[in-house]
């Protein structure tokens, strides 16, 4: 029997347990391209948060619990595994060093010992395969401005680290042609993000047992400031292919080492993104499906989801296919008929997902993950709000905003005629990031009570255009709160009324926690609550302390250094505004968070208890940026859930 009881006080299946021991631990794939074996590197929260290389198909661990395959190369990591012909290299999380291990084998490090050093994105040699290029990230002198980025040369035999290629502020995605005459990799400095102005380059390669060295290196696409590339791949021993912005979106490019010309791929150019943000080193979006360079897949970013995209290179035309899968992540080739993704629908967690496309035909998609039956939601579907995408547009500027509206769903209750649902607001990260509508049981766990949710794709947001990224260049503080509001008021109003304006919560992690803190100041009449995870209060302490990968990003995004936008700083800086904060804030903080220290958190927290404000502060002790701990998921999932329900006065 269907009950009526207000909204946010509904009971839910859908439990702290379930969101722990639900999908989604896998933080990325890579494929041995020899054997063709899939593996993954999969989160435990039950283990202390560690990272473990995990065989997909098997099942199996390959490497045991005293072992924490993570890399902090820019802070946030990724790639930090590398499989060929059966033998897996990894970095290890609590030392740093690299391992060379098999399955069933104990790992043997192949790298000195140096606390120091840091390596990630791993490109074996397919001649030498003793030899690897990789990053390496050298805090010896451990201040933003001092740490040095190389590519090196890892001898594992040797076990000896040679620097190869420096003088950039950062690199990342080196890679071999087929036959490892060529290499080509992706730099960029200072003060560009990877996504604003990052280059590709190809050199030439000698190799013997002993030694690689490069030489001809030529820029072959990219421009600082102005046009980014990235996440390089060869097609072909000639055929380099690679996504640039130059059209305002990010779209498949080639070059041919044989000609020395760099082209679009595409006859005409599409207006949607092919490529996010590389906030982390293990993304991938396009894979070769032939030695020839003929065809290719993509992943792209298409009104809010993903899709996938077969591309002619020759034919320089595109193929959407049949896929029902809305976001995808890290997309490997398996072999020139499959490939393999972290895959969400709207309605089943995320799973590894082999796409057989055998001559081109429809696809064909399998969970391929051993415990795939246990990767099943342990409620039923109808529990599931299902996303609706809505653009509204600014009635000052005309300009859109995209929001994702999730309604609340349960199919064993619902509201009292004529109620309107509590709202909260969500505030991604990043900035430069993007809300997609994939399943997430942390949303699903406030919309099965009763709660609509709210994802803003701010201007900032990836997926909509370098144009719509630029939006937040040198107003941070600003378009996003402004986009915020907007989305809030007329999701409240008709013709949508769907959510209650009375009861509108906001919340946000890191650099969406700042656009929570900004929000609450700039626009108090519009927001009931907020939480902050490990966001931002003070933007010169911001400068003062981040680390090297966004030591420059915070003075695009303010317009200036502090010295250069004084007042810009001051006005967009909480700390100096939480005078004007009225609603209850909770703060959740990680002790050891290097992206956004404690004391933005603190100086925040101290303002408002001064002045008799009500502010609930919460340290998890031992964490960074983000919760790693099933103790600590639990505890932040449960305090931000029990805070709403007080502030909108849901207890029963």
């Amino acid at each position: 029997m269907t009950k009526t009881a207000p909204y946010g006080t509904w009971t839910s299946p859908i439990t702290t347990d379930v969101v722990l021991k639900s999908g989604g631990k896998v933080d990325e794939l890579f494929v041995d391209p020899i054997t063709s074996t899939i593996y993954h590197v999969e989160q435990r929260p039950d283990e202390g948060g560690r990272m473990v290389i995990v065989n997909t198909e098997k099942g199996h661990d390959v490497v045991g619990k005293e072992w924490n395959v993570r890399s902090a190369v820019h802070e946030y990591g990724g790639a930090p595994a590398v499989a060929h012909d059966g033998v897996i290299y990894f970095s290890n999380f609590k030392d740093g060093r690299v391992y060379r291990t098999k399955e069933g084998e104990t790992p043997e490090p192949v790298t000195p010992e140096n606390a120091n050093y840091r390596y990630a994105k791993f490109a074996v040699h397919p001649r030498q395969p003793h030899l690897l290029v990789a990053i390496r990230e050298d805090h010896t002198n451990d201040q933003p401005s001092t740490i040095v980025n190389i590519l090196c040369l890892i001898n594992t035999k040797e076990k000896t680290v040679t620097p190869l290629v420096e003088g950039a502020d950062f690199y990342c995605n080196p890679c071999f042609t087929p036959d490892g005459k060529h290499i080509a990799w992706l730099q960029w400095f200072h003060p560009d993000m990877p996504w604003e102005g990052a280059e590709i380059h190809v050199a030439d390669v000698q190799v013997d047992e002993r030694s690689l060295t490069l030489s001809n290196a030529k820029h072959v696409a990219g421009k600082r400031i102005e046009i980014s590339t990235g996440y390089p791949f060869w097609a072909s021993n000639d055929l380099l292919l690679f996504l640039s912005d130059e059209s305002g979106y990010h779209n498949p490019w080639q070059y041919s080492s044989s000609s020395g010309k760099a082209s679009p791929v595409l006859s005409q150019p599409v207006d949607e993104d092919f490529a996010e943000p590389m906030w982390r080193m293990g993304y991938n979006f396009g894979v070769p499906l032939d030695l020839e360079g003929k065809m290719a897949l993509f992943t792209a970013v298409k009104e809010g989801r993903n899709v996938l995209y077969l591309v002619s290179i020759r034919g320089g035309t595109l193929e959407e296919l049949e896929c029902p899968y809305v976001n995808f992540k890290c997309i490997q080739r398996v072999t020139y008929e499959a490939v393999v993704f972290q895959g969400q629908k709207h309605d089943e967690p995320q799973r590894v997902v082999l796409c057989n496309i055998k001559e081109y035909a429809k696809p064909k998609y399998t969970a391929v993950s051993a415990d795939a039956a246990k990767e099943q939601a342990p409620f039923s579907r109808a529990y599931v709000s299902i996303p609706r995408s809505i653009t509204v547009k600014s009635k000052e500027t005309g300009e859109p905003v995209h929001v994702l509206y999730y309604p609340p769903t349960n199919p064993d209750f619902v509201a009292p005629e004529g109620e309107k649902p509590p709202a909260i607001v969500n505030a991604h990260g990043g900035p430069t990031s993007r809300s997609d509508p994939g399943l997430k049981l942390t949303i699903q766990y406030y919309t099965s009570r009763g709660f609509a949710w709210v994802d803003v794709n701010y201007g900032g947001s990836s997926g909509y255009g370098r144009k719509y990224i630029k939006r937040l260049e040198g107003n941070w503080g600003i378009v996003d709160i402004r986009d915020c509001a907007i989305a809030t008021q007329q999701l409240s109003a008709p013709p949508y009324s769907l959510i209650d304006p009375q009861r509108v919560a906001i919340t946000g992690s890191s650099a969406g926690g700042y656009t929570v803190l900004m929000s609450l100041c700039t626009y108090p009449e519009i927001y009931t609550a907020g939480v902050s995870s490990y966001g931002i209060s003070d933007l010169i302490t911001l400068g003062q302390f981040t680390h090297k990968f966004e030591s420059h990003y915070l003075f695009k995004l303010a317009g200036g250094t502090p010295d250069e936008a004084p007042e810009a700083y001051k006005e967009r800086s909480p700390v100096n505004k939480a005078d004007k904060i009225k609603a209850p804030l909770l703060v959740l903080q990680g002790s050891l968070d290097a992206v956004v220290p404690p004391n933005q958190a603190e100086i925040i927290v101290s303002n408002i208890k001064k002045r008799g404000g009500r502010v609930e502060y919460i340290v998890f002790e031992g964490e960074g940026h983000g919760w790693r701990k099933a103790e600590n998921i639990r505890t932040a999932l449960e305090k931000e859930l029990g805070f709403y329900e007080d502030v909108f006065g849901l207890r029963k």
